[in-house]
């Protein structure tokens, strides 16, 4: 059986489309994909009478055309970020005080989700190869259920899935970063609900771990260390390990055939934790690339038999 994981593309459309892809391309049975499914910021496009204007990257652009705004609106998904056309009296109504910014972002959130959907039924014939999808500590509660009450995906949050042969355990919640997610907990926490999905395995030795958050330490997780700003120090150069004590645990304590990861963009790679094989494939989002991991179980032996990490 052979899966494609991926994560972290924070909204990016054109990761999307190649996560999608990835199933015909690397003739994979499945395609999985980590957490951090959606993305982070909304770009305003206010509608004038006959033209459209938007500042991108700095840039003030003046859209005279429909097909200009398109463009516009691909260039903007594509970099995992919710356009959102407005007039002008709807951007001044918009604010963070009374949470209309957040009440916007959220239809654009879920209108793109939907659209995601089903380009997902369309590419992967109505569900006939496994799609899995996770939440990650950036993805707000509502695409739980958008994603639930889709035909041709699957949720994983909390959830233990009988992939044929295999186990996949997944839980999209972290250890706490400095920009208080949605989905991050204390490593106590973490650690409850590792144990209370970890024992919906009926086979460990099958099980594979989806846990968004890293091992700490391990060399999955190392991140640039930050000031007390949140600026990374010395340039980004210093570095160093955030991951999760309780994901490190628990994989040492349960010993799964494979744990896959992300969260920490930078810490692409892979580790032998005893019997386990953990890997984070990282993620080149803002970029257009889809980073990921191309992995062979053998379903007979119950173990990895392959795997390559890989950029598309």
């Amino acid at each position: 059986m052979k899966i494609f994981f991926a994560t972290d593309i924070h909204g990016s459309e054109i990761c999307w489309r190649k996560f999608l892809n990835a199933a015909a391309f690397y003739k994979a049975d499945m395609v999985v994909l980590g957490g951090d499914v959606t993305g982070k910021v909304m770009v305003p496009i206010v509608s004038y009478p006959g033209y459209w204007h938007v500042t991108l990257r700095g840039e003030q652009l003046r859209l005279e055309t429909r097909q200009e705004l398109e463009e516009v609106e691909r260039r903007i998904r594509d970099r995992g970020s919710y356009p959102a056309v407005v007039t002008p009296d709807e951007l001044d109504a918009l604010n963070e005080a009374d949470g209309s910014v957040d009440r916007r972002f959220t239809v654009e959130m879920v209108r793109s989700l939907d659209r995601w959907l089903d380009m997902a039924d369309g590419k992967l014939r109505g569900g006939d190869i496994p799609c899995i999808l996770n939440g990650g500590n950036d993805d707000i509660w509502e695409i739980d259920q958008i994603i639930e009450s889709s035909p041709c995906v699957s949720f994983a949050e909390g959830k233990v899935l009988n992939l044929g042969g295999f186990y996949m355990a997944s839980m999209g919640w972290t250890n706490p970063t400095p920009w208080n997610t949605f989905r991050e907990a204390p490593e106590d926490v973490l650690a409850g609900k590792i144990n209370a999905v970890a024992g919906q395995i009926p086979d460990m030795g099958r099980a594979i771990f989806n846990f968004h958050a890293p091992p700490y330490g391990t060399g999955l997780d190392e991140a640039p260390a930050l000031d007390e700003n949140l600026r990374p120090t010395h340039g980004g150069a210093v570095m160093k390990p955030v991951g999760s004590t309780a994901v490190r645990d628990a994989i040492l304590r349960y010993e799964p055939a494979l744990s896959v990861h992300g969260h920490i963009h930078e810490s692409r790679g892979v580790a032998k934790m005893g019997r386990t094989l953990a890997m984070n494939p990282g993620s080149s989002y803002g970029d257009g690339v889809l980073q990921g991991a191309v992995i062979d179980l053998n379903e007979k032996k119950g173990k990895v038999a392959k795997y390559i990490l890989v950029n598309g």
